[in-house]
């Protein structure tokens, strides 16, 4: 391993971290059915499991960038998957729902160790004409990940128990561990250490878990009290950033350069229009069409397929062309995807839901690595731990964002009624509203795409 050099065996570290890391994750939402009945949980608690997981990415993604900055992105990242493997293991000895609860919480700081990190370490080791072509690799291992996680998960589950599905993963990080030990020599860090943001990492916090309790509690009053709150801690941190000698995140490089921060926003409004997709689709299959989950997983494969294809290519050609022309196609073709399943009906043949999630995936593919490379060729190499958080904390706020306005349209539609074939209509009013939503967030996200400038102009 020592004779490879350190941009491939970072490309390799990276891309793995990247397959480890969406593969426990998503694999554990199978297993929750099997989690509820051993452990005795009601739904309303299971339902945290992927919540907190959420939660806990979003307050640490850009307090651990801050500090993979000061002292090492290596170091981070590799803490991160070290503490991912200790998590699983306690997640998998629990007997209290509890127990699982509190360490999927602190799984959540170490993906945000992972996942905030990785891109800045690639894009620290990668010359920028290579740039775009690593960043498809990653983001094709994601969605790898993400294929394979449902299957995997699965398949588990049901040879042994829900525990596997936390321990099965834990080889693959500790083989992980090893090849960075004995391969990944050196080390990217700031050649100044900065003081920590204590005070901004907390208002961050506040206003985070605002937001998540606040949508969690709708349409009650505490609801709307709480989302009052995450909007005020918000402009507050905002605030206290600009005026921080060594703030978390800059704010001043969302002026500075308009294709970092309309990057970013495009981001926000395509991953929030997709992450519902796949929950959505998934009820319409089973109780509307009476497909099995099985069944009903292999066309939903269609549109990660499609996004693995391309992710890498397209990052590629990035580094050839301006990366907004290819993003700006992705994301107008995932509006002709989302445009296709507004017209959706009880009668819609598979045929015509695998054309519209192939649409979705091809766009999705042409679109993430070139606005990926984008965000990251527009911030200062100093500043690349903290521009890896931020992209990846747009795209899980907007996973939540999208994930909590559906589940509003499903509280309206459907209340406290079990999704059974005869809330038939309202489903189909929950999937028309929620995909109309989508497309016209899809258009938004096209315009700024379009219109975000030249990669490497600043002060535009």
């Amino acid at each position: 391993m020592n004779k490879l050099p350190v941009t491939t065996v970072a490309l390799i570290v990276v891309c793995l971290g990247s397959f480890i890391g969406p593969l426990g994750m998503a694999s554990v939402n199978v297993a929750i059915p099997n989690l509820a009945a051993d452990l005795h949980a009601n739904a309303k608690m299971v339902s945290w499991l992927p919540t907190l997981f959420l939660l806990s990415s979003v307050v640490f993604m850009l307090p651990f960038g801050k500090l993979a900055d000061n002292y090492g992105r290596k170091r981070i990242y590799t803490i991160g998957l070290a503490l991912n493997a200790f998590t699983s293991l306690m997640c998998a000895l629990g007997q209290q729902v509890e127990w699982v609860l509190f360490w999927r919480f602190v799984q959540g700081a170490a993906s945000a160790m992972i996942f905030g990190t990785g891109v800045a370490i690639l894009t620290s080791v990668t010359p920028p004409h290579k740039r775009g072509a690593a960043l498809g690799l990653t983001a094709a291992c994601v969605y790898i990940g993400l294929t394979l996680a449902p299957a995997i998960g699965g398949l588990v589950t049901e040879i042994w128990s829900w525990r596997a599905v936390f321990l099965f993963q834990l080889p693959l990080i500790l083989v992980l561990l090893a090849l960075i030990k004995w391969g990944l020599h050196g080390e990217w860090k700031n050649e100044n250490i900065a003081s920590f943001d204590w005070r901004g990492s907390f208002i961050f916090a506040v206003s985070s878990t605002s937001l998540v309790f606040g949508f969690s509690s709708l349409p009650k009053l505490h609801g709307f009290l709480l989302l009052i709150l995450s909007v005020i801690t918000m402009i507050l941190f905002v605030y206290h950033q600009s005026r921080h000698h060594t703030p978390l995140i800059r704010v001043q490089m969302f002026r500075e350069s308009r294709v970092f921060s309309m990057s970013l926003t495009t981001s926000l409004l395509m991953y929030g229009s997709n992450f519902p997709l796949a929950f959505l689709l998934s009820l319409y299959l089973q109780v509307v069409q009476g497909y099995s989950p099985a069944d009903a997983g292999k066309i939903l494969l269609l549109q990660a397929f499609a996004m693995a294809f391309l992710a890498p290519m397209s990052g590629r050609l990035s580094d050839k062309i301006q990366p907004r022309f290819l993003a700006t196609l992705g994301c107008a073709i995932v509006a002709c995807g989302f445009l296709v399943l507004t017209q959706m009906t009880t009668a819609t043949g598979t045929t015509y839901i695998g054309g519209s999630l192939l649409l979705i995936g091809i766009g999705f593919g042409l679109f993430s690595s070139p606005n990926n490379n984008a965000i990251m060729g527009a911030v200062q190499e100093s500043e690349l731990g903290v521009a890896s958080a931020t992209l990846n904390l747009a795209r899980t706020i907007g996973n939540l964002l999208g994930m909590s306005a559906v589940n509003l349209l499903v509280h309206y539609y459907l209340g406290e009624n079990k999704i059974t074939p005869e809330q038939t209509p309202a489903l189909m009013n929950t999937l028309s509203l929620a995909f109309y939503i989508s497309f016209i967030s899809v258009i938004v996200a096209t315009l700024l795409s379009g219109f975000r400038g030249k990669a490497g102009q600043q002060n535009k």
